[in-house]
């Protein structure tokens, strides 16, 4: 016997709801089959990416995003493109176009970092897509989060000098070695020691500038200290976080 499909539209559905919802949403077929069809609009809104932004640390860009509110399921995936503030033609990611992870990496896409950029992404599920969800406007000069600079505790005696070292770009010289964060903003490094014998979380910030080489004098002997590091830029008044503490016991 021939199989008869049953379909109806949302608009069939909502008009005859109220008396006729069961035998709209199912139709017996001569067989005993039961097939149910419904629209793809529920589908492709449920799906559809959501909280869409760019994450920056060090100009190292990546574009993030959730799941819809129908959370994920196995077989869904995504699709990424990007493009210039001002320009109409958005560009596919070759590397995240039909991915299942919720993070790509346009850090060589948005390199000019004076730039604004937008991102955007959509999904796909048993081959129903959804319609596209835009990132804010991101331009890395203003948004990167300028990391820690790493320190080094090079030599401790009535007195301890630290070596001081800015983090770096992911983008390269001509040589192949990584450009400091220092080329593209005017950073100081703000130097704070701990006095472990008088207050573990106590930090006293000691030095503020931009040598690289920081000599801490004025210290007890036979006492333990330790120091942590931060970048601070003024034209954003923003400084990083802390540094990883360096430790040491002066003899």
């Amino acid at each position: 016997m021939p199989t008869v499909l049953c379909q109806f539209t949302e608009t069939s559905v909502l008009l005859f709801a109220k008396v006729w919802i069961k035998k709209i949403l199912q139709c017996t077929l001569p067989a005993g089959e039961i097939i149910l069809v419904l629209g793809n609009q529920d589908l492709q809104d449920s799906i559809k990416p959501q909280n869409v932004e760019f994450h920056s640390l060090n100009f190292n860009n990546t574009l993030h995003w959730q799941p819809g509110r129908a959370r994920e399921a196995r077989d869904t995936v995504y699709f990424v493109q990007y493009k210039v503030y001002g320009q109409s033609a958005w560009q596919n990611k070759a590397d995240c176009w039909g991915i299942q992870n919720r993070v790509c990496d346009l850090t060589n896409e948005t390199s000019d970092i004076q730039e604004p950029y937008y991102g955007r992404v959509k999904a796909a599920l048993a081959g129903v897509y959804s319609s596209w969800s835009l990132s804010c406007r991101f331009t890395p000069w203003r948004e990167t989060v300028i990391g820690p600079p790493t320190i080094a505790v090079v030599h401790s005696s009535k007195s301890i000098i630290l070596k001081l070292q800015a983090p770096c770009s992911p983008y390269k010289r001509k040589r192949g070695s990584k450009i400091p964060m220092t080329n593209y903003y005017d950073l100081l490094y703000q130097v704070f020691v701990i006095n472990n014998l008088l207050d573990k979380q106590h930090k006293v910030l000691v030095y503020e500038g931009k040598h690289k080489v920081i000599k801490i004098e004025d210290l007890r002997p036979g006492v333990s200290y330790c120091v942590m590091a931060k970048t601070y830029a003024p034209t954003l008044d923003r400084s990083s976080a802390f540094s990883s503490k360096q430790c040491t016991m002066l003899q």
